[in-house]
């Protein structure tokens, strides 16, 4: 996973606006059109276009253009990135957890403590 901290730099930094994450959010019902993701957002289309941007740059989503329409799709693989790291995060701190529970259980019952 040390080969990809870079990727997930990227992936984080993309998901960390609340508007990318709500296009993640979208596509992850399947592909859609620009215009149908940034429909009711509060900013210009060029604006919305540059978080589209992010999330391509990212590798979470990707487009095409067909005629005049542009649509979105999400790159399930690059969150499964995210999936696998944090994975990997949740059972080392379990570990730790874990051992920290091992510990404060054997210091309270520890043969010192007993009359």
């Amino acid at each position: 996973m040390a080969n990809q901290t870079g990727v997930l730099d990227d992936v984080f930094l993309a998901l960390a606006d609340p508007t990318r994450r709500s296009v993640v959010r979208h596509l992850g019902r399947g592909p859609a059109s620009v215009s149908e993701l940034a429909r009711g957002r509060a900013m210009s289309l060029p604006s919305f276009l540059k978080h589209v941007r992010t999330l391509e740059r990212a590798g979470l989503v990707s487009t095409t253009k067909t005629g005049r329409v542009r649509t979105c799709a999400l790159d399930r693989e690059r969150l499964e990135l995210v999936h696998d790291w944090l994975a990997e995060e949740r059972r080392v701190w379990e570990g730790r957890t874990d051992r920290l529970e091992q510990l404060v259980t054997r210091s309270t019952t520890s043969p010192k403590d007993l009359p």
